[in-house]
């Protein structure tokens, strides 16, 4: 039994270790994708303001040596308003921000848990050699939340009826710009005690979420 505490254990680490290094992973992609879309934009906007500048200089001079002697520059302008008439529809425009932000579903990393249950029943009925059927024990869920746009909203999970009682749906919801993303699970009840590997946490726009089912002792 101490043999496999450690290794139950051992696992559980591995599998924190290996969800660090995917968050980490992903972190530097976002950065990286954000950082060479901000120096193309940046880029583009200095061409942009250059030849706004020269063509503005142009532009003045010709108009000072169109004037008439003794005549001041501006004479007779006037401001009037411009009215909704005047609007031009546009043609679709792409922003360098459309794809950060438009509607879509998040990135996850789920795994689902399954091993032998040694319950008393199947302690009598079975052994080494000859094990019971695996069952599902548990979840983990990793759900990705990099860009939202409300930070200080946490996302949450809902547990919805599905169309069989042996099974329920699990809803994750955070916020624009993520849609909701949902998964049919085991309809059991969960374990949600922390030694027994309950997790629920939001770090750095990552929503962890690991459960155990609780056994149910045979007696006869």
């Amino acid at each position: 039994v101490l043999n496999q505490l450690t290794v139950y254990l051992a696992k559980v680490e591995l599998s924190d270790l290996h969800s660090k290094m995917l968050v980490r992973q992903l972190e530097r992609l976002e950065k990286k994708k954000e950082a060479l879309s901000k120096a193309a934009e940046t880029a583009k906007d200095e061409r942009k303001q250059g030849d706004s500048e020269a063509k503005a200089d142009t532009e003045a001079d010709e108009e000072r040596a169109m004037v008439p002697k003794g005549v001041e520059p501006g004479f007779g302008d006037l401001d009037e308003e411009l009215g909704l008439s005047s609007e031009v529809d546009l043609h679709t425009i792409s922003y360098a921000w459309q794809d950060r932000y438009r509607p879509r579903k998040p990135r996850y990393f789920n795994r689902v848990k399954t091993g032998y249950d040694w319950n008393k029943y199947n302690q009598s009925h079975y052994d080494h050699d000859n094990p019971p059927p695996k069952t599902v024990q548990g979840y983990k869920f990793n759900i990705f939340y990099p860009d939202l746009i409300d930070k200080t909203q946490t996302p949450q999970y809902f547990l919805e009826r599905a169309a069989s009682d042996e099974f329920c749906i699990i809803r994750f919801r955070a916020g624009p710009p993520y849609e909701d993303i949902a998964f049919k699970i085991i309809n059991r009840e969960w374990n949600r005690s922390r030694r027994r590997g309950f997790r629920c946490t939001f770090e750095r726009g990552v929503l962890s979420l690991y459960f155990n089912f609780k056994s149910h002792w045979y007696r006869r």
